[in-house]
Parts: C-alpha cells; sequence; structure tokens
C-alpha cells in the first residue's frame, strides 16, 4: 500500500484531502507557500465569503467533521433583491428547509487546518514554494520563502492542490506533451466592502439571506458572517462607461454608491476607506487536461478546474472531488492504477460543466434576478416541480441540493428545461394564465 502522500497547497482541498486520506493510513505531508494563516494577520480585502451547499457538506460529513464547520457557518434560505428605487424582494432557494450556507474563506481553512493536525496528525510546513516535480522519481523540491533553504521531499503520491496558479499544475504542464490549458478572464472584477454590525453587534440586514443589488452589467451582494457583519462584493467591469477604472476619486467613489446603491451607503460607514484600502481582483476559468499523471500524481480542486464564484460551487466541486476520489479508493482497494484514470474521468466532465455553469449564473445574478420575465418563469418552473417532483427539478436545485446528480447531467437537463420553458413563456397571455392547466398541459406535452 503506498504510504507516503504530499499535497501541494494547503488551502480548503487540500486540508480536506489531507483528512480523507490519513484517515486510511497514510502518512500526510502538506507544503504550503503562505505563511500560516492561524499566526499572521491575513491581508484584508480577498476573501469572498463562500457558499457551502449540500455537496460540500457531503464531503465535510464523509469524514465526520460537518457538525466542526457548522459552528462558523450561516444558513441562507433564499436571495434578497435590492433595486435601485429602494424596494427589495425576497427569492427563496428552494423549500423552506433548503439553505446555502455563508462560511468565511479564511475561517473555514483555518478549521480544516486545525482537523487535519489535531485529528489525523497530517504535518503542514508553511512558506514552502513548489519549485520543481520529477515525474520519475516522485520528488517534489520546495524552497522556503523565509529562510532560503531548499528541501526535496520523495512520496508515493503527489496531489497538486495549489489552487487556480497552481506550481504543481505548471511542472506537469511543462513535463507533458499534449496538455491542455485554457484560462479565461472575465471583463468584470471584484472588490471586498463591509457592512458592520450595528450596536450591540446586531445584523443591520436581513441575516439568514444572501443580498443582490443586481444592476444590469454589475452587481453588489453581502454574506452574513457569525459576528453580525457582512462581506460584500461588488463585481463591476474593470474598463467602461461604469466601472473601476471611474472610480478613481473619492467624490466618484460616494456618487456612483449613492447612484446605484442607495440603501447600502448608511449602512458602510467606512466604504471609501475600504474601497481604496482593498485590491480590486480578477476573476478566472481554468480548464486542463489531463489531471493526472504516471498515476501517482493528481490535481485536485481550482488546480484542476478554478471556475468563477457565481454559482457559489468552487469550493463545493472540490470538495466533491475529494468524496469522488474517497469512493474510488473504497471500491479499488488502493489499487491507484484504476482509482487515477477513473477520478478524471469522472470529474473532468463535471468540472468543465460547472465552469460553464457558473458564467451563465453570473448573468443571471446580474441581469435578470430583478427582471420580471425571468422571475415569472422561476414561479412556473417552480409550481410544476411542486405538482410533478419526479418530471422536473429545477436546475438551481440539481446544482445545489442534489448531489447525487453529477455535475455535466444538471448542465444537460437545464439546457433541456430552458428550451422547453422558451416555448412555455411565448404562450399568449403567459402573465394572466401562469398557473393554469394549460399552461401545465403544454409543458407536460413539451416534456
Amino acid at each position: 500500500m503506498n504510504k507516503n502522500v504530499t499535497i501541494v497547497g494547503a488551502g480548503l482541498v487540500g486540508s480536506l484531502l489531507s483528512i480523507y486520506l490519513a484517515r486510511r493510513g497514510y502518512k500526510i505531508n502538506i507544503y504550503e507557500r503562505r505563511a500560516d494563516m492561524r499566526k499572521t494577520a491575513i491581508s484584508a480585502g480577498r476573501s469572498i465569503n463562500l457558499a457551502l451547499s449540500d455537496r460540500g457538506w457531503r464531503g465535510l460529513k464523509g469524514v465526520g467533521i460537518d457538525e466542526d464547520i457548522k459552528k462558523i457557518a450561516i444558513p441562507m434560505y433564499g436571495r434578497y433583491i435590492h433595486n435601485r428605487d429602494g424596494s427589495t424582494a425576497y427569492q427563496p432557494y428552494g423549500k423552506d428547509t433548503q439553505a446555502i450556507y455563508s462560511v468565511s474563506r479564511a475561517e473555514i481553512n483555518m478549521k480544516l487546518m486545525d482537523l487535519a493536525e489535531e485529528k489525523t496528525g497530517v504535518k503542514i510546513h508553511f512558506n514552502e514554494r513548489c519549485a520543481n516535480i520529477n515525474r520519475n522519481t516522485l520528488t517534489a523540491d520546495f524552497e522556503n520563502i523565509e529562510n532560503n533553504t531548499c528541501s526535496s521531499v520523495q512520496s508515493d503520491l503527489l496531489f497538486g492542490a495549489d489552487g487556480a496558479f497552481a506550481a504543481s499544475r505548471l511542472n506537469m504542464q511543462l513535463q507533458n506533451d499534449r496538455f491542455e490549458y485554457n484560462q479565461h478572464y472575465i471583463d468584470c472584477g471584484y472588490k471586498e466592502l463591509i457592512i458592520p454590525p450595528g450596536p450591540g453587534d446586531k445584523f443591520m440586514i436581513e441575516k439568514n439571506a444572501l443580498h443582490i443589488w443586481p444592476r444590469g452589467s454589475f452587481m453588489m451582494i453581502a454574506l452574513p458572517n457569525p459576528d453580525g457583519n457582512f462581506t460584500c462584493t461588488l463585481f463591476l467591469q474593470f474598463e467602461g462607461e461604469k466601472s473601476f477604472e471611474k472610480l478613481k476619486t473619492r467624490d466618484a467613489v460616494q456618487a456612483f454608491f449613492e447612484a446605484e446603491f442607495p440603501d447600502a451607503v448608511p449602512l458602510m460607514p467606512s466604504l471609501l476607506d475600504d474601497f481604496f484600502a482593498n485590491p480590486t481582483s480578477s476573476l478566472v476559468t481554468v480548464k486542463c487536461y489531463p489531471w493526472t499523471f504516471d498515476n501517482r500524481i493528481a490535481l485536485i480542486g481550482d488546480a484542476a478546474h478554478a471556475i468563477v464564484p457565481f454559482y457559489g460551487q468552487g469550493m463545493n466541486c472540490g470538495f466533491e472531488d475529494c468524496v469522488v476520489l474517497n469512493d474510488l479508493i473504497e471500491k479499488h482497494g488502493e489499487d491507484w492504477t484504476k482509482i487515477m484514470p477513473q477520478y478524471q474521468n469522472l470529474r473532468k466532465p463535471d468540472g468543465d460543466a460547472i465552469a460553464d455553469l457558473a458564467i451563465a449564473n453570473f448573468i443571471e445574478m446580474r441581469d435578470k434576478t430583478a427582471d420580471p420575465v425571468f422571475l415569472l418563469q422561476k414561479k412556473i418552473e417552480a409550481r410544476f416541480s411542486e405538482k410533478y417532483p419526479e418530471k422536473w427539478t429545477p436546475l438551481y436545485t440539481m446544482v445545489t441540493y442534489s448531489p447525487h446528480i453529477r455535475y455535466s447531467t444538471a448542465q444537460s437537463e437545464g439546457q433541456r428545461q430552458q428550451q422547453i420553458m422558451d416555448k412555455v413563456m411565448q404562450m399568449p397571455d403567459i402573465a394572466a394564465k401562469w398557473d393554469s392547466d394549460e399552461v401545465e398541459k403544454e409543458i407536460l406535452k413539451l416534456l
């Protein structure tokens, strides 16, 4: 049995993977380029809050740590839409009890590292930059960026879990003829802002919802934190009429926010300071192939499939990688010549599917959540799905609340459903008769 495992990257997926493998008796060493975030101040402004949904919870439950994470998570039962005129609308995500959970990226990462070290004896080495991976000897070279020392580590298996700009992936790319690599930046960047708590740590807007200020070509969102504040993220074009390039002075930022997000401005006393202190970051999708090499090296999480955050599935997808890998180890009894190819064959189509769905959901959140036609379609779908659950599961439900449905299946089924709804929405006088037997029969016929 392969015993020594090197994991490059102690982020969310690397940390969870280490717990899965350590529980199976593997000896795990994780090498992390950054300093230990539990001991050093985290640089502000880069930690989009994450939305844990059923796929992610399944990954945590698989190693019995879901209750530990629940303590730092807040359920969000729907979208709370803030219109420009100050009016609001609430859109539940699913059934009454269905929620996605807001977690701070840093908080959950620190918790996973604690659990990996304390519960399973994983060793995490910090400030270690992956300089080279020798495929023949399966030796990884690391440079310590604090004291400039170099070390070489030989292992039986190696996992690259070092994020969207993975050094592990670059190493494989340079050593692999016909390695396919594609990265795509959207024309929109993001900036983190904050709505602090009110007196007595009171939440200043609805606590159990994901807040969205949809504005067509741009939007702001806010997710709750346990200490009463909300992490806000402004998604805005880099260039253009309404863009980051136009917001160079405090007066320009103040005027922009007062025009676009008037109800949020009074809740953001440090808006101008935060805006100029926090970086403007870009958003990238990464697709690559292959993900596995020599049946001993694998890419996992963002290193294999970085996606934009608009479906809230980046972390959930990475955690699902761990579940699938664990199931394959169970099935094939440590035979990595079978595990590696099957992991790649199962996960590559799903990684591509959720990447495309995330881009599509950006357009939906930004343009359509305030559009009456879109909202009517959602009402028709919800009503039909409630009456015929075996015939129709909405796309959002398939992606977010149905971990047994693959992302690739959800994508193709969602496309089929959209074609049906396009025809239904063309029916004369649909707004008046949306909940009629006629509409129901038309959907059944089209199905």
